[in-house]
Parts: structure tokens; sequence; C-alpha cells
């Protein structure tokens, strides 16, 4: 039996690598639609056995923990660096990150035209995760995490994704935001009941996401101990 050719041993390695259908396709200079057709080939070959030996990293790939990594870093200064520490945070553990900026927004598109095509983006990585580890800290106000990583967790959830979070503040939501206290209630600055179930965020996501104190790594590091990577 033939074994792959050479354009598609470079596809394994690249897959291998973590890189994203998006990556190999700026990497290569391929269209993303040729890319994921030549995968499927690859894939497809190998569940057949018709290649001999099997590539072993597209088997790798294909078992190897996916995780897509939700947050506000995207807002970042270093924003494009700073995914990269992250992806390889993953891939020290054994897992491939997938990160909202690996993507490249087509510059023929308008300011609606990208924002629809970021978010499609996005809810197609989080599809193809095996897991959601999101960034819950405090974004723009106290006790509230960013808006569009709070609808990616639910998105996750609704896909019935494991979903994994991690925030350096451990306080609950009462300490955090009340402001004065008013017929047994508490209330925030603008004037809106504070909910107290003894939580540090939201019901809503407290309830849904496995919340671990720290940073990216200790929420990885939880993760490897319960068997996930």
């Amino acid at each position: 039996m033939r074994g792959p050719t050479k354009k598609q041993l470079l596809l394994i390695e690249l897959v291998d690598q973590g890189l994203s259908v998006e990556e190999i396709a700026t990497r290569t200079g391929k269209l993303v639609t040729s890319v994921h057709k030549q995968l499927g080939r690859v894939r497809r070959k190998v569940r057949e056995g018709r290649y001999t030996p099997t590539p072993l990293p597209i088997e790798l790939a294909a078992s190897t923990p996916r995780i897509y990594l939700a947050g506000f870093d995207v807002f970042r200064n270093d924003a494009l660096a700073h995914g990269e520490t992250l992806k390889a945070m993953c891939q020290s553990r054994g897992a491939i990150g997938l990160y909202p900026l690996d993507g490249e927004v087509p510059d023929e598109l308008d300011q609606l035209g990208q924002a629809q095509w970021i978010c499609r983006a996005n809810m197609e990585l989080i599809r193809s995760a095996d897991i959601v580890m999101a960034n819950l800290n405090d974004f723009r106000g106290a006790g509230e995490p960013d808006s569009g990583t709070a609808f990616e967790v639910g998105f996750a959830a609704a896909l019935n994704k494991p979903i994994w979070a991690y925030t350096g503040d451990n306080r609950t939501l009462i300490e955090r935001v009340s402001v004065r206290k008013e017929g047994g209630a508490s209330y925030c600055a603008s004037g809106f009941v504070v909910e107290d179930f003894g939580l540090s965020l939201n019901l809503m996501l407290a309830c849904t996401a496995r919340v671990v104190v720290g940073g990216p790594e200790n929420c990885l590091d939880s993760m490897a101990a319960e068997g996930l990577i």
C-alpha cells in the first residue's frame, strides 16, 4: 500500500504541531476549505487502513484533547503573544489549545461581516473542542466576567462540553460587589440586588463550570488531575 504524499505529510506534521486548520491554510497558502478537504481525505484513509505505515501524527492529533481558550485575553495589548503562551501551556500538558485569534479574518469583509465571521469561527472552534477553559476574572466591572466569554460558556454548556474556568478572586459576589444593605437584601452601586448564594460568580456560570481559583496553569493542572488531559 502507498503511503501519504509529501503534501499530505506536511499537513500531518502541521496538525501534529497543534495548528488549527486556519493556521495551516495561512502557513501553506491554501484555502481553508481546501485544507479541510485534504485533512478529511487523510483521516479517511487512516481509518480505512490504506496507509502503511499508518501516519502516527494524525492518529495522535485525532486523540489529543482540544481545549478552547475562552476569555477577554483577546483584548489585551499583547493578545497574540498571550495566546501563544496559553497554547504552549496546553501543549506542555498534552493538549491542543484553540485560541480565538488563531483564524485570519478576510480583509475584503466590512466591519459587520468581520464581526459575523469572527462569531461563526469561534463557535466552530467551540464545536470542535473537547473542553472549554474560560477566563472568568472581572472584566469591565466588579463581579462581571466578559460578556462574550459568558456567551461562549453558555454555548459550550448547550453542546454538553466539559467547562472549566479560572478566577483569581474566590470571594463571594456579596463580598465583592455589594455596597449597601436594605431590608435583608444587598445592592450594587447601580442599585440592583446582588444575588447571595455564597458563590463567587453568577449562578449560571458557577453551576455550569468547574471553577478553579488561580490562573490558566492552575486550571490545566486541575484538568490533568482529573485525567481529562
